[in-house]
């Protein structure tokens, strides 16, 4: 088959002032141009874009943007131009910082009971928001589930993120990570970090999957990866990725420990260490009786997974909660995990990994 050449058509009322444009500021190449004695026509092509200028065609004018690694140093640092065909230039750049929101702090509970809609998302995965307002956009928690289990429709992608985690709630999914070997198994009760820009693929999941996600921040970029295959090798497990390394947490390896509160037991993760620090990430379990207590972190999560408990929060009514049923603790706020079943057990995250509790 030959070679097939898309084209962006653009319209306009005069080609010859949009010719010194788009090849003088924005520093495209022009290709063809016809007729001779009175174009109406004009190709041009650059950034991986070939555009189609031509007079009198009744389209909107449209919105182009071009990214780059010096912005500042692109048309005269201009971030926003019009064309005089009317098309509209944004210029951006390519590999933006990552952005961490500050945290808008809220005490804030939200139960299964409650039916919060499950939203179909990337994949097919039916996703349930944890946290509604995102606490101004520096984390989101997602409950999600896979109803019927087999092949998952996944590309091997990445995501342009701070920290995120995957812990398995129910069931088990089929994963491969780059430079992590062949693929594995993650099981109920165990859970991964996905350091930033890693690549990786949901490959097989069990009937009734279900998975809690963590993503730090809310808003972060999904890119797919064509060229990548996994697995991939040679394996390198202590690869750093951006400051953090790959973690498979395995409930049966793990070692329990007296939890930050009293009356309560965990086990931890590694992630905190792995991430310098970035998050912490603990299953807590009932070992005693509860009492009041506050914290210094930015960000706290807890996701109930099992059992039931009331929490008490200062100046709040009390809620009882079950399994299913998520909240924010927000930092100087005192709270106690009360009449706490045998059976309770939490997933906290914390955002950074080690503070302090009161």
């Amino acid at each position: 088959m030959p070679d097939i050449i898309a084209e962006i058509r653009l319209t306009t009322q005069e080609l010859r002032d949009d010719i010194p444009f788009f090849t003088k500021v924005l520093g495209m190449r022009m290709d063809m141009i016809y007729p001779a004695d009175d174009p109406t026509v004009a190709v041009f092509s650059g950034y991986g874009l070939r555009l189609r200028i031509e007079r009198g065609v009744q389209e909107p004018a449209g919105t182009l943007r071009i990214l780059t690694d010096d912005p500042d140093g692109f048309a005269d640092g201009q971030r926003n131009l019009v064309a005089p065909n009317g098309t509209r230039i944004e210029i951006a750049e390519l590999n933006p910082p990552l952005v961490m929101p500050e945290t808008q702090h809220a005490f804030i509970v939200r139960r299964l009971a409650d039916q919060a809609p499950w939203i179909i998302g990337r994949a097919g995965m039916q996703y349930r928001d944890l946290i509604p307002d995102r606490l101004g956009g520096s984390i989101i928690a997602s409950h999600i589930r896979i109803p019927d289990g087999g092949p998952v429709p996944d590309m091997v992608h990445y995501h342009t993120v701070g920290f995120q985690l995957i812990f398995c709630y129910r069931g088990w999914v089929d994963l491969v990570y780059e430079d992590q070997g062949e693929p594995f198994r993650l099981h109920a009760g165990n859970c991964v970090i996905q350091p930033p820009e890693i690549r990786h693929r949901v490959l097989y999941a069990s009937d009734n999957i279900e998975v809690i996600e963590i993503g730090v921040p809310a808003e972060h970029v999904t890119t797919i990866d064509h060229e990548m295959e996994l697995p991939n090798g040679p394996t390198n497990p202590n690869r750093d990725f951006q400051g953090q390394k790959f973690v498979h947490h395995k409930a049966e390896d793990a070692t329990w420990q007296p939890f930050r509160m009293g009356g309560f037991t965990c086990r931890d993760t590694t992630i905190a260490q792995n991430t310098r620090n970035v998050a912490g990430v603990q299953v807590v379990k009932k070992d005693g009786v509860a009492d009041w207590s506050s914290h210094d972190a930015d960000i706290l999560f807890t996701f109930a997974m099992d059992g039931t408990m009331v929490l008490h929060g200062e100046d709040k009514k009390p809620y009882a909660l079950e399994a299913g049923d998520a909240f924010v603790i927000p930092p100087g706020m005192k709270t106690k995990y009360a009449d706490a079943s045998d059976d309770l057990e939490l997933l906290e995250v914390s955002l950074p990994g080690v503070f302090k509790t009161h």
